[in-house]
């Protein structure tokens, strides 16, 4: 877990990371609802995108800030709920937000639901078993930033989400590498249907 407060002393700014900030990979960031305190700092991360996973609608100030700053705005509404709900994560809209989680041309990308706990550790503990991920470092992962209110319910359907629904994507993704002062892999969905190339590792 990040939590970063930079002190700009030209102007006596104080850079505010929002509630649950940290990085996922190099270009991936995760969090909870930012707060207009926090636009500074989400200014440093010369953003594209956002991933937005609650159902309601964005909140004003936050969208004068993407439209301000020509960030795309993807939102896939997931119902909030506790442990004792009956209410499950539809597996087509955590699909849905892999698809744009891994294209690099929305990279970088900030991924966040209210509090940066349930509804992201969801969708990034599925990102690390597609990563192929062991599940007990996944369920760390999401553990540690759920903190005391983690649910079962959440680790079960990590546990449970298939990934083997997201190989087609997987044979459009091309491996890349793109200097920004060092080679980096990077992952890029197409969503032109093309012929199932052969992966190779790198």
């Amino acid at each position: 877990m990040c939590m970063m407060i930079v002190d700009v002393e030209e102007n006596d700014d104080v850079l505010v990371p929002p509630t649950n900030f940290s990085m996922v990979e190099d270009g991936i960031f995760r969090s909870g609802l930012p707060q207009p305190s926090n636009f500074g700092f989400l200014e440093t991360l010369n953003l594209r995108s956002i991933i937005y996973l609650c159902p309601e609608a964005y909140p004003q100030e936050n969208m004068d800030f993407v439209d301000a700053h020509d960030i795309k705005l993807f939102q896939f509404g997931i119902e909030g709920k506790t442990e004792s709900s009956s209410t499950s994560i539809p597996n087509h809209t955590i699909t849905g937000a892999l698809k744009v989680l891994i294209d690099v041309r929305n990279h970088p990308v900030l991924i966040h639901c209210k509090r940066g706990k349930h509804r992201t550790g969801c969708l990034v503990g599925c990102f690390r078993k597609l990563q192929t991920w062991c599940l007990s470092s996944v369920f760390e992962e999401y553990q540690r930033f759920a903190g005391v209110k983690w649910r079962a319910t959440d680790l079960r359907f990590i546990e449970t989400f298939e990934v083997m629904c997201l190989r087609q994507c997987l044979y459009s993704i091309i491996y890349q590498y793109q200097g920004y002062g060092s080679n980096k892999r990077r992952l890029l969905y197409q969503e032109e249907s093309i012929q199932k190339p052969k992966i190779k590792s790198i």
